[in-house]
């Protein structure tokens, strides 16, 4: 079978490999026919990072967890990338009660047993029983975060399936879903909960870097009904993405103070910086972009002084999935306009490298009420 591998900076290409199999009880097998490629994807592929971050590593300029996570030079080819799809099952193991094959779902990005106290905290990214004395059991990082393969192959195994594997509602098309996995979860987990907390509380977005997020946290936000969401961004295609998902888009420059919720999408440090200091009294900052760097800066006695709140780290989208999904179906929220485009699954390695802010790769599912 074919898995896209990411050989080297703008080089990817199909690598043929063994077809998994169906290993213990709780396993599934699944067929994915749609491939979101996640924000944080662009970076090894369009900058040449990996040495780069193996000398900030050795100089004590970058954070040592980026090897824990990416190996220890970090993004090095070749590895299986991709990690977010939606699937159809194939085959289930004979524990697996709930599931059926051709049932349509959204594969999460971290692998997670559901049963563990992290799991139950709903740190479904920190499970305990399948992350151990490491960072991340993941698909699509590499063999630092796991055994497990990407998400753009033709079949993948996916372990505590009744717990991992998580069904597509019948009135929610496919396309709406391709970033579930990932980047459309955390954005929920940026927005939904501080303005459920905050109730008609206004929201500023500054996006740019972690592109996709950016754009569906701006749309989230004002689905949930925030008196003003702010999306700053110097991509004009972007602007005008945000604001047909009703934010007000401004360039990049544009200032502003007094948000109740903000989310940093620049990642860069100085995004940060920005972000933290356009909180309002008793303001969240959620921060979904990397920050690599050992000695990243934050404005700590502006914060005690606002009691404003940051909240950064991995997102855990298993957790979130059921009551995003719920709010797909109920109300038709459009997330599959952030996707800027959309390539034939065949043309995968040279599509995969585009530079657009949302690729998602398709091919026809073998069950074709799954086309949806």
């Amino acid at each position: 079978m074919r898995e896209l591998r990411f050989r080297r900076s703008g080089r990817l290409a199909w690598h043929e490999r063994a077809e998994p199999a169906i290993e213990g009880p709780g396993d599934a097998l699944v067929r994915p026919f749609l491939a979101g490629r996640c924000d944080g994807d662009t970076l090894p592929i369009h900058r040449p990072v990996s040495r780069a971050l193996q000398a900030g590593m050795a100089l004590g300029l970058v954070d040592p967890v980026v090897g824990s996570i990416c190996g220890s030079v970090p993004f090095r080819g070749p590895f299986a990338i991709g990690h977010e799809c939606v699937a159809e099952v194939v085959e289930v193991g004979p524990g697996v009660a709930g599931l059926r094959p051709g049932q349509r779902v959204v594969v999460p990005w971290a692998i997670s047993c559901g049963t563990c106290p992290a799991c139950l905290r709903g740190l479904t990214s920190k499970c305990g029983t399948t992350v151990g004395a490491g960072t991340l059991a993941a698909y699509g990082f590499g063999p630092a975060s796991g055994a497990w393969g990407g998400m753009v192959a033709d079949r993948i195994r996916v372990p505590f399936a009744e717990h991992m594997l998580v069904p597509v509602p019948d009135e929610v098309p496919s396309a709406r879903v391709a970033a579930a996995s990932d980047n459309l979860a955390d954005a929920w987990r940026a927005v939904v909960p501080g303005l459920t907390a905050r109730e008609g509380g206004s929201v500023l977005v500054l996006g740019g870097g972690a592109k996709s997020i950016g754009l569906y946290a701006a749309g989230l936000a004002a689905a949930h009904g925030a008196t003003a969401v702010d999306y700053l961004d110097d991509d004009p295609e972007r602007r005008a993405i945000a604001e047909s998902l009703g934010a007000r888009a401004h360039p990049a420059r544009r200032g502003g103070t007094g948000y109740d919720v903000v989310v940093e999408a620049t990642s860069r440090p100085a995004g940060l910086r920005r972000a933290l200091r356009a909180l309002a009294p008793g303001g969240e900052c959620t921060a979904v972009g990397y920050y690599v760097g050992s000695g990243t800066r934050v404005p700590l006695m502006r914060m005690y002084a606002t009691d404003g709140t940051l909240r950064v780290g991995v997102s855990h989208a298993r957790a979130a999935l059921p009551e995003l999904l719920d709010f797909l179906r109920r109300t038709g929220f459009p997330a599959e306009r952030v996707t800027t485009r959309t390539a034939d699954w065949d043309d995968a390695p040279a599509a995969y490298a585009a530079r657009t802010t949302k690729l998602v790769l398709s091919r026809p599912p073998l069950d074709p009420e799954n086309a949806g």
